[in-house]
């Protein structure tokens, strides 16, 4: 009764906050099914660490080696020690992506290049309002909506605001189909959204299937050294797709693997949504910066299209820029989407998957140059 009466008393208001902020994250999952498998244990996990004395964090008073907390302990192992559970999670994206779109038309890329510009806008910003640089960047990788890059270089460049970059970019990954389509709608015209754009019907070897991935990952190690554990092993669940003999280690990378370390990553970020470091002004500055990385990543990529198009016979429908954000494979459907109720018979979906794939590599890449130029 006097354990029960102690954990009472311990409850403030902060910690009422992060319950409802949590049940507002199991409700979005559940009820609106955004990113259920990130939100709702996202959400869980911020209730779960936030009742006080509770023993998923590790208890302060034990000795060494004991009274070890679950959710801290993953923390520490699966992402400060290693940024393994963020890697690992890349395994299972590279096993879901087909680089055949991109590789059909290669002036994607320049696409998903371009959609990574919010990243440096809201550097210069955050550091204008008064973040470290080392802060700055870390934030300014939330736009490009990839939870495991926004992670990786937050923790290596030892960010004081790990726990809000960390959920908040995981939160924009949620709603990008309501982001989006008025970001995309207030920088195209109804004539350019009906621009239409025919397929192919060529078809990529599977040796050039197979050695794209490797060709990207020994690209990308030459350019930016710092971005090969996420690039390298996005390209190896790509290899493991595509090489043919691994059939069904491909299908577990896509399922299996992919929801089992989504799950884990969703409650392990809750360890930083501690209310005492977590309710602050600057949590809510970072939430602002997201949102204008998030909105000049999907501008960046709309731009680069209209700019293609003035040099260009073939034109791009600018909405294709808007995919080449990380946001896979969400990103391309929105765009789809939005193509269909324009012109219920011009299909996008190929053209935007092939910018949206380039914007996974992007992003990976920009967050190891970042590493690379702050360290």
């Amino acid at each position: 009764m006097d354990f029960l009466l102690e954990s009472i008393r311990l409850v403030g208001w902060q910690h009422v906050v992060m319950w409802v902020i949590g049940a507002l994250l199991i409700y979005l999952a559940i009820r609106k099914e955004m990113e259920p498998a990130l939100l709702l244990p996202m959400g869980f996990g911020a209730i779960l660490v936030n009742i006080p004395l509770s023993n998923v964090l590790t208890d302060p008073a034990a000795g060494v080696g004991e009274g070890a907390g679950i959710i801290e302990w993953l923390f520490e192992v699966g992402i400060e020690m290693s940024e393994a559970l963020p890697i690992l999670l890349f395994i299972g994206i590279g096993a879901m992506i087909d680089f055949e779109p991109l590789i059909l038309n290669p002036k994607l890329m320049i696409l998903g290049a371009f959609a990574q510009i919010g990243i440096f806008l809201t550097i210069i910003l955050a550091t204008l309002w008064g973040f470290s640089l080392t802060d700055a960047a870390s934030i300014g990788i939330i736009g490009a909506a990839d939870g495991p890059t926004s992670i990786l270089v937050a923790m290596k460049l030892n960010s004081q605001y790990i726990g809000p970059i960390m959920v908040v970019a995981y939160s924009y990954m949620a709603p990008v189909p309501i982001i989006q389509p008025w970001v995309i709608r207030l920088c195209t015209t109804k004539k350019e959204r009906r621009i239409r754009m025919d397929y192919t019907s060529r078809h990529v070897s599977r040796t050039v299937k197979i050695l794209f991935p490797i060709v990207i990952t020994l690209v990308a190690g030459l350019i930016a050294p710092k971005s090969l554990a996420l690039v390298g092993f996005l390209m190896f669940g790509n290899l493991i797709r595509e090489c043919g003999v691994l059939g069904s280690l491909s299908e577990t990378a896509q399922t299996q693997l992919a929801n089992l370390i989504t799950l884990l990553l969703g409650i392990t970020i809750a360890f930083k949504m501690q209310a005492e470091s977590f309710l602050s002004l600057q949590t809510l500055m970072i939430l602002g910066l997201g949102l204008f990385a998030f909105v000049f990543d999907t501008v960046g990529g709309i731009l680069c299209a209209k700019v293609i198009n003035l040099f260009s016979k073939r034109k791009i429908n600018p909405m294709i820029g808007a995919a080449g954000i990380s946001a896979f494979p969400m990103s391309a459907r929105v765009v789809h989407k939005l193509g269909l109720k324009e012109d219920n018979s011009n299909y996008l979906l190929m053209h935007a998957v092939g910018a949206n794939v380039s914007g996974q590599i992007a992003s990976a890449i920009v967050g190891g140059l970042i590493i690379g130029l702050i360290l």
